[in-house]
Order: C-alpha cells, then sequence, then structure tokens
C-alpha cells in the first residue's frame, strides 16, 4: 500500500491512496487535511478589525454617559469587605441633566428587554435594613423592568410584572435558592450562567414544577436575570426517540474545532454530557479491522460527499460496540465542506443476540452429532443385546415373541431388557428386568446385568439364588443404582420363577387371563445387601400363554398402578388364542399407540 503521508490532499484531482489501515496514519490524514481546509479558508477570509483600530475615513466617536451613572453590565469597585460603595449606588440610576430616556441607561437597558428572546427581568434588591449599609442582607428583590417571554407556560412572563416584588410573584424562589442564588451575585460580582433551578409553586389547588436555568449578571446597582427552560418538550422527545431506537447524532466544525453530540451519541459512548470526542478520538476507539472502513467513510465526507450507513466497531471501556454511521457534509455555497454530521445507530445489542444464537446454534449441532452418534450405537446395541428368539426355542415347543419400545421415538435402547434362551440342560432360561436411567448409561448397566445373568444361569442353580447373586453384584458397585427384574425357567411345563420388585407376568389360559401370584416377591436389586430371594412354581399347561412386561408399558401419570395392571389383564383375555408375535403387536396397538412415558420391554412366551 503507498504511504499516505505522500497522498495529495482530497478533493485536489490527483490520484487518492488507498484508505489507511492503522489509526496512525488515519490521524495524520485527518489532521492534514482539516489543516489544508483551514488554511484554504483563512486566505480568502478578511480578518476582522481589532477594537478601537481607528481608520483614516473614521474617528472614534464618545459614548454619552450620564452623569454620575456606571456604564450597564460592570462590576461596581468594592472596599475590603466586598460591599458596594453606598454613597455611589445612591447616585446610579439617576436621569442625566437633559433628562431624557437617551441620557438614561437603565431606560435604555429596559426598552431592549422586548428584544431577548429568553424571559429576562430587571431587579433590584430588597435589603433588610432598607438601604444596604454594611451587614445588610438581600430579602428579595423589586422588578423593575421585564419583558413578555414565559418561562413556563403556566408563569406569567415578568414584564406584566413590573413594580412587584419577586416573591409575591415567585412564591417559590426562596426554597428554590434563587434569592440567595441572586444575593450572592450582588456581593461577589460573579454571574451565574446556567444555575439549576427546580422552581415549584402551587396554583388552582395544584403543584407544578418546572425546571430552569437562570443566568444573572450585576448591572449597576440591580440584576439582570433570564430564565430557560432546562429542556424543552421538544428535548425530551427527542431524547428518548434517540434511548428507543439506540441512535444518537453530533456535529464536527472543522474550521473552529467545536464539536457538539446529541444525548443518544453519549449514551453510546459512555461520556458524561459535554465531554465530546473529536474525529482522532474517535479513530483511537476503533477496532483495528475497521480502521479502513472509518477512513474510508471520513474521507469521503472531507471530500464533500456523503456516505451510506457502514458498519464499524468501537471500544468503549471494556466492550466493543457495533455502530451502522452515516455521514453528512456541510458545505458551503463554494462546496468546501466545513463541517461533519455522523448518526450512529447502535447495534450492540443485536449483535450480542445473533452472536448468542450462533452459540445456541453450534451447541444445538453439537448436541445433534452427539445424538446422531449415540443412536447409531445403542441400535447397534439393541441388535447384539436384544436378539430375536431362535430357532432352538421352536424346536423344543415353546414360540417366542418380543418387542422393545422406546418413549422417545428417536432413541435406539434404553435400561429395558430381556433373555429368552435355551441352556444345555434343555432348561429355558426366561428373564425380563429395567436398568435405572436412560441412554448409554443405562444400556451399559443393563448389559453388565443381562450378561452377569447369562453367567449365573451357567450354574444351575435356581432363580432365587440367582437373584441373590445378581443382588450382591448390585450392592458392591456404587455405579450400578437398582433394577427391577423377574428371573425364571421353564422346564418340562412347568415355570420357576423369582421376582425382585418387579411386575409380575401374566398368564393367558383357555380364554381367560390372570396376574402370576407376587407374594414371594423381593424388593429392587442393588437395594438390601444380602436379601435372599424366594423362588415360585407355576404349573403350564399346552396352549399357555406367558407375558412378561417391563412397568413403562402399564405406567400413566394420570392412572392408579392396579388399574394399569387391571386393565392389561383385559387386554390380554380379550385377543382370544393369538400367536405371541399377534398377542405383542395387538398389545403395543393399544396400549403404546398413544405414547409412552417410560420405555418399555414385552416378551411373550407361548407353551406349544
Amino acid at each position: 500500500m503507498p504511504r499516505t503521508d505522500d497522498a495529495s490532499p482530497i478533493g485536489s484531482g490527483e490520484h487518492v491512496s488507498a484508505p489507511p489501515d492503522d489509526v496512525r496514519t488515519l490521524k495524520h490524514v485527518i489532521e492534514r487535511e482539516i489543516d489544508a481546509l483551514r488554511a484554504d479558508v483563512g486566505d480568502s477570509t478578511p480578518a476582522r478589525a481589532s477594537p478601537g483600530a481607528v481608520t483614516a475615513d473614521d474617528t472614534p466617536a464618545a459614548v454619552p454617559r450620564a452623569a454620575g451613572s456606571a456604564e450597564p453590565g460592570r462590576g461596581q469597585d468594592r472596599d475590603t469587605h466586598g460591599r458596594r460603595d453606598v454613597a455611589d449606588r445612591g447616585t446610579r440610576g439617576r436621569r442625566g441633566a437633559a433628562g431624557t430616556a437617551d441620557d438614561d441607561p437603565w431606560a435604555c437597558l429596559a426598552a431592549a428587554l422586548p428584544a431577548v428572546p429568553l424571559a429576562t427581568a430587571l431587579l433590584a434588591p430588597v435589603w433588610d435594613d432598607g438601604r444596604g449599609e454594611e451587614g445588610a442582607a438581600v430579602v428579595d428583590f423589586v422588578i423593575t423592568a421585564g419583558n413578555r417571554v414565559r418561562s413556563a407556560e403556566w408563569l406569567e412572563p415578568l414584564g406584566l410584572l413590573v413594580g412587584q416584588r419577586l416573591l409575591a410573584v415567585r412564591p417559590g424562589a426562596a426554597s428554590a435558592g434563587l434569592i440567595e442564588a441572586l444575593a450572592r451575585v450582588i456581593r461577589t460580582g460573579r454571574p451565574l450562567h446556567g444555575w439549576a433551578l427546580d422552581y415549584t409553586e402551587r396554583r388552582e389547588g395544584r403543584l407544578r414544577r418546572v425546571q430552569l436555568l437562570c443566568d444573572a449578571a450585576a448591572c449597576g446597582d440591580r440584576i439582570l436575570a433570564t430564565w430557560r427552560p432546562a429542556l424543552t418538550e421538544a428535548d425530551l422527545l427527542t431524547g428518548d426517540a434517540q434511548k428507543l431506537v439506540s441512535m444518537g447524532w453530533g456535529n464536527w466544525d472543522l474550521l473552529s474545532g467545536a464539536t457538539s453530540w446529541s444525548d443518544g451519541l453519549h449514551r453510546i459512548f459512555r461520556t458524561a454530557p459535554g465531554r465530546t470526542w473529536s474525529l482522532t478520538q474517535l479513530c483511537d476507539a476503533l477496532l483495528p479491522e475497521d480502521v479502513p472502513r472509518f477512513a474510508q467513510c471520513v474521507r469521503a465526507l472531507l471530500a464533500g460527499a456523503d456516505t451510506p450507513w457502514t458498519r464499524i466497531r468501537f471500544v468503549v471501556g471494556d466492550e466493543v460496540r457495533t455502530l451502522d454511521v452515516l455521514g453528512r457534509p456541510l458545505a458551503g455555497t463554494d462546496g468546501r465542506p466545513w463541517a461533519i454530521h455522523l448518526v450512529a445507530r447502535d447495534l450492540t445489542p443485536q449483535m450480542r443476540s445473533l452472536q448468542r444464537l450462533e452459540e445456541t446454534r453450534k451447541e444445538t449441532e453439537v448436541l445433534r452429532q452427539q445424538a446422531a452418534a449415540e443412536r447409531r450405537v445403542a441400535s447397534q446395541l439393541r441388535e447384539a443385546l436384544l436378539p430375536t428368539h431362535s430357532a432352538e426355542l421352536a424346536e423344543a415347543g415353546i414360540a417366542v415373541a418380543a418387542a422393545y419400545l422406546p418413549s422417545e421415538r428417536e432413541a435406539a435402547v434404553g435400561g429395558d431388557w430381556y433373555k429368552c434362551r435355551l441352556l444345555p440342560d434343555g432348561r429355558v432360561l426366561l428373564a425380563i428386568g429395567d436398568a435405572s436411567g436412560h441412554g448409554l448409561d443405562a444400556v451399559a448397566r443393563m448389559a453388565q446385568q443381562r450378561h452377569a445373568l447369562a453367567g449365573l444361569a451357567q450354574t444351575g442353580a435356581d432363580p432365587g439364588a440367582m437373584a441373590t447373586w445378581l443382588n450382591q453384584l448390585m450392592c458392591g458397585d456404587p455405579t450400578a443404582l437398582t433394577a427391577t427384574a423377574v428371573v425364571g425357567y421353564v422346564e418340562h411345563h412347568v415355570l420357576r420363577w423369582a421376582c425382585a420388585g418387579h411386575p409380575p407376568p401374566v398368564l393367558r389360559r383357555a380364554g381367560g387371563a390372570s396376574l402370576l401370584p407376587g407374594d414371594h416377591a423381593g424388593p429392587l436389586l442393588g437395594l438390601i445387601p444380602g436379601y435372599a430371594y424366594e423362588t415360585a412354581t407355576v404349573p403350564l399347561e399346552p396352549g399357555d400363554l406367558l407375558l412378561l412386561y417391563t412397568d413403562g408399558l402399564i405406567e400413566r401419570r394420570d392412572e392408579d398402578i392396579e388399574d394399569s395392571l387391571g386393565g392389561l389383564v383385559r387386554s390380554l383375555a380379550g385377543v382370544g388364542p393369538l400367536s405371541p408375535e399377534e398377542t405383542v403387536d395387538d398389545l403395543i396397538s393399544s396400549h403404546a399407540a398413544s405414547g409412552l412415558e417410560d420405555d418399555a420391554c414385552l416378551l411373550a412366551l407361548r407353551i406349544d
């Protein structure tokens, strides 16, 4: 990039270099262009003659003064106690020898008051000793002149109240501190500039308040004072509008260096009222990556061209604020810009929301990918851990059907499990269980319990002993939590089974159905170390169908568990002599069609 120090001034007709990309160079460009503009304008602007200069054709004229009167607007000489000369005060305000208004400075001043656009009055002090001798205090003021401008809509113009005392027509002046403030001007000779006044008065049974700004100065032995609203209605509406839409604007006078900002711009850059930034100070707050964009905007304005909305980021305090900036140069008839006007719209809250939204979208995508991976793993685990029945069972005279029903459609497997297999000694192992939790953690616990049961079954122990050993394994593992299970064998048309906190199986026989008695049932696995589970025996007949299930099939928040079990028994009795596959399908249709609150497993076994 060519050095911007060698670039020709904007608007000169020569080639303009690329926008600078660092703050130091940008500030140098701005200062150079403003200096060139001031020099160019200064060379063609005549200087104002110094006060008191005398030309060849003019002679200074004497300023007429009334005899013995003081020059209006000048402070008076004071003694060591800060008091005015009483004798001198007594001679002030007298008319001149001619006796005309032109010779009376007070009359001249009073005649000029209607030209003042603010509420204005000339006030004479009222002393507590009547004359203002040493040690006297100002207790009030008399309105000697005024104009007809109202300082508030409900306050009468002071020009209509001439001759009356200020406290009589403005009774709230004392409590607001106005009398004391004006008295200080009399005592010290120091004027008031923008003195804030909260004026309150009771009018027609109502309290009225207005915020005013007072300017006052000693004028001879009197006070010339003006009042203006601290904020006009237009100011209030403009301020509210800027705050509502997060906007502000500022004006930079390139010739004088004066800068003015709206309240909205002060709010955006967190500066106190009256504390504005120059264009080079704005450069210091730029985010480095946005220096070229701001440089292009400012250089176009210095060349006299409008700029469109440009997104620029500034570092304000400890945060980055994003602004949309619109620029317009104020140019004279010669086309040269003498001031720059910028409008800024604060987009920081929106950008933060977009950033949070993007972060949420990324988090959601990560969770979606994790969930998809978990579903894939769980699906593979289901095939490995919950296989369908084998042909060996059919050869042994037992028909089996099973189903796994996740409560969430996208879930592949949880803590529910079943097992049905032919053992080497001819017995058929029959089991179903529910490990606590969901997701892969529950799958891991389910796999541990299922594989542990498969190993215990090789011992030839009865179901009660296997449940006891499984309970001991889980109680010794702090990560195992709890589980429920039904464990049993089918051998020679006899079911021998044990129950650990699980719903009892349902037996369908000859067109009827009933729950198997669960008097021997024990507590949940992993709950009570050393608990000995019992084994119950149930004879089976050809055509009998056993249904084992987990509680997700029957549990409903708005239904008692006993009623749910009764409904399951009635459903099984009403389906008739269906095959295990048809029975499972019918139960799924009647009990799970409307959705499940928990995962569920079904295992149907028929004795042929």
